[in-house]
């Protein structure tokens, strides 16, 4: 008895030197695993930086394509269309000469004198000078007589009965429009067709006519 009572605690001694190796292999084991997810997320780690630079590159690169392109617009406009104010302005021209001619026109002490023909003159050919000028420009008048209304060109400033033509024909042009390529820089102010009213107190006269028959 004495001897398995002595026996017991050298067991017990191996069985606990067991249990410490187990745990001292667990540990190595798992320190083993943390190195390894390490050394492949070291190994993943470039591969996404260069992801990331590669997707910063091309959006780097499409602002650039797309700033360039704003600018080779903007650079095309200017180049176009640098004038636009400058052309606009110089319409008043053709605007004074026009009103000119009207007044001298209606001037009754200068009507059938020499004085009014050569005025006149003088004022046509400085008026086809400027539009000869303007074309060259690529000013171009908006031909509207006898169109149909086009808001895109045209604004309507009166209507005007007439039964020979559809209604919203241009049958007037009482400002000239123009334009500057394919920009439009005034609009034609025109008056249009409409048909002919028939007014009340005729239909009411026509009805007592009628009834007194």
């Amino acid at each position: 008895m004495d001897k398995e009572q002595e026996q017991k605690p050298e067991n017990d001694t191996d069985s606990s030197e067991i249990k410490t190796d187990a745990s001292v292999v667990e540990n190595q084991t798992d320190i083993e695993f943390d190195k390894e997810q390490k050394e492949e997320q070291n190994e993943n780690a470039p591969e996404e930086k260069i992801k990331e630079l590669e997707d910063k590159l091309t959006r780097t690169f499409a602002e650039m394509e797309n700033q360039r392109r704003r600018f080779e617009k903007e650079k095309d406009d200017a180049f176009e269309y640098g004038g636009f104010s400058f052309a606009k302005e110089a319409l008043n021209l053709i605007d004074n000469l026009a009103r000119s001619r009207s007044i001298l026109e209606s001037d009754e002490t200068l009507n059938n004198t020499e004085a009014l023909k050569k005025t006149l003159d003088h004022l046509d050919v400085i008026g086809k000078d400027l539009i000869s000028i303007f074309t060259k420009n690529n000013i171009k008048q908006i031909d509207c007589l006898n169109k149909k209304l086009d808001p895109n060109f045209h604004q309507a400033m009166m209507e005007i009965e007439d039964d020979q033509k559809e209604p919203g024909t241009i049958v007037q042009e009482i400002q000239k429009g123009f334009m500057i390529k394919d920009r439009l820089l005034r609009p034609s102010l025109v008056g249009v067709s409409k048909k002919t009213e028939i007014k009340e107190e005729k239909n009411q006269e026509n009805k007592e006519n009628l009834g007194n028959l």
